[in-house]
């Protein structure tokens, strides 16, 4: 049985049972291979927009004889996918500029589907914020650090209520997080809350002019955030 590092298992515990998925950026091919293996899914579609890994993803499918059940397709996000041919969307492991890149380009293909499942590697903000804007409800998140990286996972659906101006604080934090009172969430507010306070002293040192006096002021609105977070662990 394919072995999936603690990220990717927490990934592919967000699949709905009996989905058909398409995994945008396969790279290897485990999520795939792990869920058809375990019966969780039926069938996936495997893409990636670089010919290496899909090479890798396939002897890995070949390896596990699932040929028949898991297609692999070269794709521009998720250019190479159909309407309604995916019940699941899974784009993980890539940065958050990339992420909304594909679902605007895609937007067509990914409203088609159920379920998306999303783990930015940075601007997780921006990635919410989007999700709220075009009305989807988060329907579940999960966070964890492994080899020296914090990650935020979610799962969300369509047809919810679109909010055009998203609170700032669960976007960044994740309002299932806030409300469980995740505890590497907490974690990683005193580890930003550190790293900030730490730059802003640095800051206070130097004699202010116009590019000073702005990071001054971005960083004590993000340290607000923090604060306003750390309030659900009161």
């Amino acid at each position: 049985m394919v072995r999936l590092s603690k990220r990717l298992s927490l990934l592919s515990h967000m699949v709905t049972e009996g989905h058909v998925l398409a995994d945008v950026g396969t790279d290897h091919g485990y999520i795939p291979i792990y869920l058809v293996k375990q019966g969780k899914i039926p069938k996936a579609i495997a893409m990636d927009i670089r010919q290496g890994p899909l090479l890798r993803a396939r002897e890995h499918i070949g390896e596990y004889d699932l040929g028949g059940y898991i297609e692999t397709r070269l794709s521009d996000g998720v250019a190479s996918l159909h309407e309604g041919e995916a019940d699941t969307i899974l784009i993980a492991g890539m940065g958050g500029g990339v992420i909304l890149h594909i679902l605007k380009e895609g937007k067509n293909v990914i409203e088609s589907t159920e379920e998306l499942v999303l783990q930015p590697q940075s601007e997780m903000e921006k990635v919410r914020e989007y999700l709220f804007q075009m009305g989807y409800g988060i329907t579940g998140e999960n966070m964890l650090f492994e080899d020296g990286k914090f990650y935020q996972m979610l799962s969300c659906r369509p047809g919810g209520e679109k909010i055009s101006v998203p609170n700032p604080v669960l976007c960044r934090y994740g309002e299932r997080l806030l409300l469980e009172r995740h505890p590497v969430l907490r974690e990683y507010l005193f580890y930003r809350k550190n790293q900030y306070e730490s730059i802003l002293d640095k800051l206070m040192s130097r004699q202010d002019n116009a590019g000073i006096i702005d990071r001054k002021e971005q960083i004590g609105l993000e340290l607000a955030y923090i604060r306003e977070a750390l309030t659900y662990w009161r």
